[in-house]
């Protein structure tokens, strides 16, 4: 049995992001599809004392062109000197600041990316690594993409030689179950609900921010608070 999820890449997802990659064992980006305005391609939420606080990359949209996320191309250099002190001045006080900074700090400063897919495989490399989750990451271009928005996933999945697809449950709205049982394919649906709390440094708990504030927080014991087992 060989298990595949297919997702659009993310600016440094949320813990739920990551659990999903680590329960399967080939995890296809899907930065073929539309690049969305106000989405989660390109921005995240971290917390702070005043509240959530959005980090946003500027991106290079070119009016009604259809633009897929992997042509998007990252609106300059600054924002990401600006994330990091943002970050840094919300985070330096957590227990684990340091330990990810070492790591995370030089992806901030290194040579900005020019495109989002790039810029994002960048920082989901880096925390996969970190927390050991060593599933296979490749891109929906890596396939030849079909037709029909069901149908093109269940035919990427097969192409992946895989016999299960794991699917967000946001997903049942539009996924045409029957399609997958066609082709002899599994499909499950991932369940993100009755995530335990972590410490965190300010406010209510809030679940669904950045994968980043549970490391600063929790480091190597993040996965105490997910769902996949090292």
């Amino acid at each position: 049995m060989k298990k595949i999820a297919i997702l659009q890449s993310n600016y440094i997802p949320w813990k739920g992001y990551f659990d999903m990659i680590a329960a399967v064992d080939e995890f296809i980006l899907y930065d073929d599809m539309q690049y969305t305005r106000r989405d989660w391609r390109n921005r995240n939420q971290i917390k702070t004392p005043q509240g959530v606080k959005w980090l946003t990359i500027p991106v290079k949209v070119k009016g009604k062109y259809y633009q897929t996320i992997r042509e998007t191309e990252v609106d300059g250099y600054q924002w990401s000197k600006d994330h990091w002190n943002v970050l840094s001045q919300n985070y330096r006080h957590a227990p684990c600041f340091c330990e990810i900074a070492a790591w995370l700090e030089p992806l901030y400063l290194a040579e900005p990316a020019v495109h989002l897919s790039q810029l994002n495989r960048r920082f989901i490399d880096a925390v996969c690594s970190y927390l050991e989750i060593k599933t296979v990451i490749s891109n929906s271009w890596d396939y030849s993409l079909s037709e029909g928005k069901t149908k093109r996933l269940a035919n990427l999945c097969a192409a992946a030689g895989g016999s299960e697809y794991i699917s967000g449950p946001s997903a049942k709205d539009y996924i045409e179950e029957a399609v997958f049982t066609e082709r002899g394919i599994k499909l499950t649906w991932f369940d993100y609900a009755g995530y335990p709390e972590y410490p965190q440094l300010c406010g209510d708990f809030t679940h669904g921010v950045s994968i980043l504030d549970l490391l600063f927080n929790c480091g190597k014991d993040a996965y105490r608070y997910m769902r996949y087992v090292r």
